[in-house]
């Protein structure tokens, strides 16, 4: 099965090519978050299962064809209401059914007399078909041969002509099957923080390639020459961004010491780093299995994305060092840890945490969320929200870290399909497709266990408890109930109005569908008025108490 592996988030531009009638054996096509534009008409006639062309500039109407698939079109300018009828003489759109072997047979043993005639009325018999189909084959072949060694040979010294052969560079393509012979797991593909054109040196259009004008066959050199490949241009990371060396993070970790260790994820190990200036720092050691050690070029890419993001509760990149195989990133450093830890170390080595920074933690996670979903473009998934990704700092702000290396790393998310740990949502176990809706759901788990205290998935508890989601999720309209899943750490020291627009705010969240969960910017929203409204105790004590009022988390 063939699919569009690399057009989606790519800010490519134009209408469709017609080229795309070629893809007779694609089921899946992904071209989401561009800016195509024009009409689909082109791929009604395809047999598609899964179509995602979300948030492009199409117009027109949706064939009917297509509207018994797998399709995703929202953010179109489609025209709504029945499309108009087609000119007249105009052939119906339909997918042509693959004969059946038993319909052959019947046809051949039953009406062999009349398909003769047929045939004679015709003028043309079925051998006489498939003569003139394999001849056509054979002169397309011989004729894309010799255009193509004429191609690779010496170029014209003219750049008239050059502009002129090459004229069609600039027009929209798409890439060889070849490129896209691995079915897309991902509703999104991993996107870019800035947009930027499809790389043609990459690509190559479904048509010969045109043949030099000042050449004959003649003149041709008798062997092909060695396709010309462009050389990829040098990606440079912004200047804020530092360089190590392997020996720099060596000592300033103790050589990876087991006593640095802040923590092990699904793309590595985190190390606590010390240089001599007394600067703290946070290095991640990416697995090989992340990122293989032969990409060195791809990796310095991934970094220099990772630096664009640019917001208060998301974890800033420091630096990054890729050499010997080994592929690190350096991260700024937050003193109070994760907010796993916070929730769920045992009690006498944790610290209370009270309602009211919760409340900020929630609502500071939902603005990173916002900010990669609706403010980067095009939209970053970060497909991997748990609570040992929200790093805390003195003031117990939150900080979303690991943003940006899941949507970019090449095998994120098969790594992430490994290790669920009870954050997925429904439609990612299933399919193992991540998007923008995906991130609600498990940042809506992350909200059940700041109300509840308890992990996502919990084997130490019955089985009707082990599923945080599915043992809460009835209970959340039951106030009685609402009261008794509280986490018992909080002392029932909160204010119950608060906590039941805090389950609210879950239950959409965590609902099933995925068309039915609120964008960030509406949980953001609802946060805000939660926090404007909730009449915060002044009685609760613990970490971070300090003042009670709304202003705290604004």
């Amino acid at each position: 099965m063939y699919v569009f592996r690399d057009l989606s988030s790519n800010a490519i531009t134009g209408s469709l090519p017609n080229s795309c009638s070629f893809l007779t054996s694609a089921k899946s096509i992904y071209l989401q978050n561009n800016q195509f534009s024009g009409t689909i008409d082109i791929l009604a006639t395809l047999p598609l299962e899964n179509l995602n062309i979300a948030n492009n500039r199409f117009t027109g109407w949706v064939p009917d064809s297509l509207k018994g698939i797998n399709l995703q079109k929202d953010g179109n300018l489609f025209t709504s209401g029945p499309a108009p009828p087609p000119p007249p003489g105009t052939p119906p759109i339909s997918k042509s059914p693959t004969p059946k072997s038993g319909n052959r047979e019947t046809r051949s043993n039953g009406d062999s007399s009349s398909s003769s005639k047929d045939s004679n009325k015709s003028g043309i018999g079925a051998g006489g078909i498939a003569g003139i189909v394999i001849s056509l084959i054979i002169v397309a072949a011989v004729i894309a041969f010799f255009l193509f060694k004429r191609k690779r040979s010496k170029r014209s010294s003219s750049s008239t002509d050059i502009e002129k052969t090459d004229s069609n560079i600039n027009q929209p393509i798409v890439l060889a099957s070849s490129e896209f012979h691995q079915e897309n797991k991902s509703v999104q593909n991993p996107p870019l923080v800035e947009t930027k054109k499809l790389d043609t040196s990459l690509s190559m259009n479904l048509r010969p390639p045109p043949a030099e004008r000042h050449k004959s066959f003649d003149d041709d050199d008798s062997t092909m020459r060695k396709p010309i490949v462009a050389k990829k241009a040098a990606v440079v990371v912004p200047s804020n961004v530092n360089t190590y060396t392997v020996a720099d993070l060596q000592i300033a970790t103790n050589s990876f010491s087991v006593d640095n260790l802040l923590g092990e994820g699904t793309f590595g190990r985190v190390y606590r780093a010390q240089f001599d200036d007394g600067k703290v720092l946070a290095v991640k050691k990416i697995d090989s299995s992340a990122l293989p050690t032969d990409t060195a070029d791809d990796f310095t890419e991934i970094v220099s994305k990772i630096a664009h993001l640019d917001h208060e509760n998301v974890t800033k990149l420091d630096g990054y060092c890729s050499e010997h195989g080994q592929h690190l990133v350096v991260y700024e450093f937050h003193r109070n840890g994760s907010l796993h830890d916070f929730l769920h170390l045992a009690e006498e080595e944790s610290k209370p945490l009270i309602w009211n920074p919760r409340v900020k933690i929630a609502l500071g996670t939902a603005r990173a969320l916002e900010y990669l979903h609706e403010v980067c473009s095009p939209s970053i998934v970060h497909k991997n929200i748990k609570s040992a990704n929200i790093l805390l700092d003195s003031e117990l702000n939150p900080h979303l870290s690991d943003s940006g290396l899941a949507s970019f790393l090449p095998t994120a998310n098969e790594l992430l399909n490994q290790n669920d740990e009870g954050y997925s949502a429904p439609e990612t176990s299933m399919s193992g497709q991540y998007s923008l809706k995906s991130d609600v759901y498990s940042f809506g788990v992350v909200m059940l266990e700041l109300l509840t205290g308890r992990k996502p998935f919990d084997s130490t508890r019955s089985r009707s408890e082990q599923s945080l989601v599915r043992w809460a999720t009835p209970q959340l309209h039951d106030i009685d109930a609402l009261g008794k899943m509280v986490d018992p750490a909080l002392k029932g020291l909160y204010p119950v109005k608060s906590l039941s627009r805090f389950a609210d705010v879950i239950a959409l969240c965590v609902q099933p569908e995925p068309e039915f969960r609120p964008p960030m910017s509406e949980v953001v929203q609802a946060l805000v008025v939660l926090v404007q409204r909730a009449n915060m105790s002044k009685r609760t004590v613990g970490v971070g108490s300090g003042s009670s009022g709304a202003n705290d988390y604004m």
